[in-house]
């Protein structure tokens, strides 16, 4: 149990104690809050439950803080003092400090997670970009936040699965098919011509078309990835095969052929950004096994369904949509919409407690949607929660980045990976909450200096590691830390590092609560440095033996959160830099 859960109990013991003799009524307190306080001569930790509990037990805040700690005869605790209003200030011994850290040491790797919770099941779905081109960088922002609100709840005791929930069927892979086959023409030595967007008013502006020319599709994709497609189906297939194909025939091949070789590149893109997925599912499935019909027909069943013009309608004015929506349009086929409230339907009916799912801001219109068909199942719409993510802006030297040389469109992923590298890129996509838009600047990513977070944090670990190798060379051993007199420690810089490693616990469950991994970011930052401060203070090496071991533990325990930090961010943790 870390310092904060101690002083935790020790103040819901008192407020029992209290109840017991009468100090306090019988009541429903409220939780018991600690913060670290701002200034250290606050003390170590702070709590506002003398205020917050003021209504219940109708007296001053004041007052009940002094009745609180009369209850407080704790060996760990110094004292206690009220402040202000009713605030309690918490002064620890130095020798809870000091067992925290040895207790951080023992625990190791262990340090911080908690034990997996089996019944407390989490899915996370995230990324489910459509598989028809290359990602782009608004889908690494969402790959990255996806993979470390993942790692990060593991870390807290839930029990997650991740998945990926596969386009792969619709309009999009049609469209993806018939560009494979307009360049697989323009291999065969034909010219291509791309229309031009439409006017305002939806017509289309006049073009030239040479003779013996094809007319790009207009809702075909212009990237060269889709060049590329081609040429390794061809090459898969053979040309002179492909060419004796019926169009249609050939048409098919390349939907599936092209399908495969898209969702191969997008897995290797993500195993490369370090997201990997526990099930991929496909949308495909869900009209294969007829699941959108069971679903839309329960629906009608449950009223939740009417048909107007030959279209069917899901009723989601009923639960606060601005209309309602067409669920299987009046040609028979079904919506988006509709494949979605069958997926959903299918993550409810396999017991998650709770569904997080990850999308564009752009798709903030489809929340009320699905939450209304799962209110009308029956579910309970509070179970599933949808983060919207918010844009992603890049910029190189101080230029928005606009173009990206393969896409023809935003700079792929794939493309900030080379440039910029996996760490930087998982850091600056993680160091602001989801909903705010993120500026990225390239030239910091790639800088290697202090002004650079994750360069910052990287080379604590690294200096850390760097003493490490100075202290084997001068032939001193380390690491019998059940040994280590710890009381050594007394500088200021060396307690307050303790109490911030301290923490880690509590901001590990903290971020899990608030599904805010940018908290584990801006936490790690913080202690690197607190660390390089202390690193630029004193010697840790060459003082008094008993000190140096101090230290020595000191220094491992705060590479020791490093490193599970950054592990949480999918951020590499260097031995040298």
């Amino acid at each position: 149990m870390d310092m904060k859960e101690i002083l935790k109990s020790g103040i819901e013991q008192a407020l029992q104690d209290t109840i017991t003799s009468g100090g306090l009524p019988a009541g429903e307190y409220p939780e018991i809050v600690l913060e670290v306080p701002p200034q250290k001569e606050f003390g170590d930790f702070s709590t506002n439950i003398a205020m917050q509990s003021a209504r219940v037990a109708r007296q001053n805040p004041r007052a009940i803080a002094e009745t609180l700690i009369s209850h407080m005869n704790f060996d760990w605790l110094d004292r206690a003092e009220v402040a202000g209003a009713g605030f309690i200030n918490f002064f620890l011994k130095s020798d809870m400090v000091y067992d925290t850290l040895k207790s951080i040491l023992n625990a190791g790797d262990e340090y911080g997670k908690a034990e997996i919770r089996p019944k407390d099941t989490i899915q996370v779905e995230y990324v489910s970009a459509n598989p028809t081109g290359p990602l782009h960088v608004g889908h690494g922002r969402g790959a990255a936040y996806g993979s470390a609100l993942v790692n990060l709840l593991r870390a807290a005791g839930y029990n997650v699965q991740s998945e990926y929930y596969i386009n792969d069927a619709g309009n999009q892979i049609d469209n993806m098919a018939l560009s494979i086959e307009y360049r697989f023409q323009e291999l065969q030595g034909k010219t291509l011509v791309f229309p031009p967007k439409r006017n305002d008013d939806g017509t289309m502006p006049a073009f030239e078309v040479p003779e013996g020319a094809l007319v790009y599709p207009e809702n075909g994709y212009r990237g060269i990835d889709i060049i590329e497609t081609a040429k390794t189906i061809v090459a898969e297939v053979g040309n002179d095969t492909l060419l004796a194909m019926p169009e249609e025939e050939r048409i098919a091949l390349f939907k599936e052929a092209g399908l495969k070789e898209k969702l191969a590149r997008l897995e290797e893109t993500l195993r490369n950004f370090r997201v990997t997925f526990d099930n991929w599912f496909s949308e495909r499935s869900v009209h294969e096994t007829d699941e959108i019909k069971y679903a839309v027909d329960e629906l009608k069943n449950l009223g939740a369904i009417y048909e107007q013009e030959g279209a069917l309608w899901l009723k989601s004015t009923d639960y606060g949509d601005d209309k309602d929506r067409v669920v299987i349009r009046d040609n028979g086929v079904p919506t988006y919409l509709a494949a979605d409230i069958a997926y959903h339907r299918n993550k409810y009916e396999r017991g998650f407690k709770e569904m997080i799912d990850i999308w564009g801001a752009d798709h903030h219109g489809y929340v009320c949607r699905v939450k209304a068909a799962m209110s009308a199942f029956g579910f309970d719409p509070d179970k599933l929660s949808i983060l919207l993510l918010q844009m992603v802006a890049l910029f190189r030297d101080g230029e928005l980045v606009k173009l990206s040389k393969r896409s023809g469109d935003t700079l792929t992923l794939d493309e900030l990976i080379e440039e910029v590298g996996v760490d930087a890129s998982r850091y600056f996509f993680l160091m602001r909450s989801l909903d705010s838009q993120l500026d990225f600047d390239i030239n910091l990513a790639k800088s290697r200096s202090n002004d650079n977070p994750v360069y910052y944090i990287q080379y604590a670990h690294a200096r850390i590691h760097s003493i490490y190798n100075q202290v084997r060379e001068a032939g001193i051993a380390f690491g019998d830390y059940s040994n280590t007199d710890f009381s050594t420690l007394t500088g200021e810089m060396e307690l307050e590092l303790i109490k911030k490693i301290a923490e880690y616990p509590e901001e590990i469950q903290q971020a899990a609560t608030h599904r805010a991994p940018h908290r584990i970011a801006r936490y790690l930052y913080d202690l690197a440095g607190m660390f390089h401060s202390f690193y630029r203070q004193g010697r840790i090496i060459g003082v008094d033996p008993a000190l140096q071991q101090a230290r020595l533990g000191l220094i491992t325990a705060i590479a020791l959160v490093l490193r599970q930090g950054l592990g949480i961010l999918g951020i590499s943790a260097p031995e040298k830099m």
